[in-house]
Formats: structure tokens, C-alpha cells, sequence
């Protein structure tokens, strides 16, 4: 008498399944015995984004400002007078607070905003309730004034670890870091700043100035590095016009 075995679809994907799960278990079992290195996906998460892959003649034009009043005027003055239209600014929520017509002038002038957090700190340093805690507060604080939720962040020092970005992408925000220090807060002279941008742009860099009182040149060096770089062929954009739809580069992160 004959005898046959009737395989369901179903029951074949099943064997199929415990077979090479056994087989993946042996192989880790050979490898810890033999001391073998066994390398699995690992799940990257969020990553802070510091420029753009592209051969288009483009770069995002950002201001960070944390305190005081006397320089972001200027700095804007310079943006209407060149006819720059296109820029990112992070505010503090803090600074923005105090400075409620300085942020509406930026909003009327149709400018990015960003959120540059709410304590000017290390976010690394702090518990991961503190961190939601500053990324929600400054959050609340800036829709509040300028009637649109930001969604991306720079944040203070650049300083953040995993935990940071995890939370922070899991509040809806991407985070902005840069390719290109202009190092305008060591007030190095306005030559000196204008030759570090000019000579290090590049296409789908995202540039670093500050407009708090604290860099006292950067309105200075501003025409220059405009038109030196539009002389080169270059655009002016926002942060997240030059990031839509591009090969990000990203740094790995503790």
C-alpha cells in the first residue's frame, strides 16, 4: 500500500519558516563558539541633517538668535536690501517672547522659523522628560506667535544625542544642523567670516550665521557673502526647499 503526505500551501510556508530560523540559531550558536562576529540590521533612527547631495547651485541661509535685540534688525535690513527672499532663522522661544515684533517682522517677510529649543542648554545632558519638555514648551510658545508650527530644529550649542533626535522626531520636527560655520560668534573681523563662507559653500550647503547681539559682524560681512556667492551662481534657499526630496548628508551619532 502506498502512503502519501498531503502539504497544504499554508503548512509548507511553515516548515519553510522553522527551517531557516533553525538554521539562523545554528549559525549563531557556530559563530559564539568560535568566537565569529555576527553582524544583524541595526535600526539607524532619526539623524540630524547637515547638508544637501545635489549638483544644483543651492544653499539654505540660516540665522540662529538666542538673546538680544540690536543685531537681527540690521541683518534683516541687509536681506531686504539685497532681495533676498529666501532664509531659515531658529529662534529660542525665550528670545522670541521678548522680541514679538522682531519675530513678526520676520514672519512678514515670509522667512522660514525654526525652533532653536526653549533653555539655551545642552539637550544631552538632560533626562529624556526635560528634553520633551523644552522641545514642547519652545513648540507651544512659537506657533503661538507666529500662527504656523515649526518643524524643524536647530538646537542650541548643536549639541544632542540619540535620545534628542529620537524625541525630537517624535514631536514632528527634523533636525538642522550645518555644513558651513561661518564662526561669526568669535567675531574674527568681517573679512575673515566672508572668506570662510565664500570659500567653503558649496552646492546644497546649509550655511551657520547668528543674529544675537553677540556677533557684532555678521550684518557686516552679510552684503559680501551675498553677492559673492550669487556672482558664483548661486540661489538662495529655505532649509526645507533645499532638503524636499534630496540625499541628505547625515553624521553618526552617540
Amino acid at each position: 500500500m502506498n502512503y502519501f503526505w498531503v502539504l497544504s500551501g499554508k503548512r509548507i510556508k511553515q516548515i519553510a519558516v522553522l527551517v531557516v530560523a533553525l538554521f539562523f540559531a545554528a549559525g549563531i550558536f557556530y559563530a559564539e563558539k568560535k568566537n565569529i562576529q555576527v553582524f544583524l540590521p541595526v535600526e539607524t533612527g532619526p539623524e540630524a541633517i547637515y547638508s544637501v547631495n545635489t549638483d544644483k547651485k543651492q544653499v539654505a541661509l540660516t540665522f540662529d538668535i538666542s538673546w538680544g535685540e540690536e543685531r537681527a534688525g540690521p541683518i534683516l535690513d541687509v536681506l531686504e536690501q539685497k532681495g533676498l527672499k529666501k532664509a531659515t532663522f531658529f529662534l529660542s522661544s525665550p528670545w522670541a517672547e521678548s522680541h514679538p515684533d522682531i519675530v513678526k517682522r520676520i514672519v512678514d517677510m515670509n522667512y522660514e522659523i525654526g525652533s532653536h529649543g526653549h533653555r539655551h542648554d545642552n539637550y544631552s545632558t538632560y533626562s529624556e522628560q526635560k528634553i520633551r519638555e523644552q522641545i514642547s514648551k519652545a513648540d507651544h510658545i512659537l506657533t503661538k506667535l507666529t500662527g504656523k508650527k515649526p518643524n524643524l530644529i536647530r538646537f542650541p550649542n548643536g549639541d544632542f544625542d540619540k535620545r534628542v533626535l529620537r524625541i525630537a522626531d517624535s514631536l514632528g520636527y527634523t533636525t538642522i544642523q550645518w555644513d558651513t560655520d561661518s564662526l561669526d560668534w568669535m567675531n574674527p573681523g568681517k573679512d575673515k567670516i566672508v572668506q570662510r563662507v565664500v570659500s567653503k559653500a558649496h552646492p546644497g550647503d546649509i550655511i551657520l550665521m547668528h543674529a544675537s547681539d553677540s556677533c557684532r559682524q555678521t550684518h557686516e560681512a552679510l552684503p559680501e557673502i551675498i553677492d559673492k556667492l550669487r556672482d558664483k551662481g548661486y540661489e538662495f534657499v529655505t532649509v526645507s526647499e533645499l532638503i524636499a526630496g534630496a540625499k541628505v548628508k547625515t553624521n553618526p551619532v552617540e
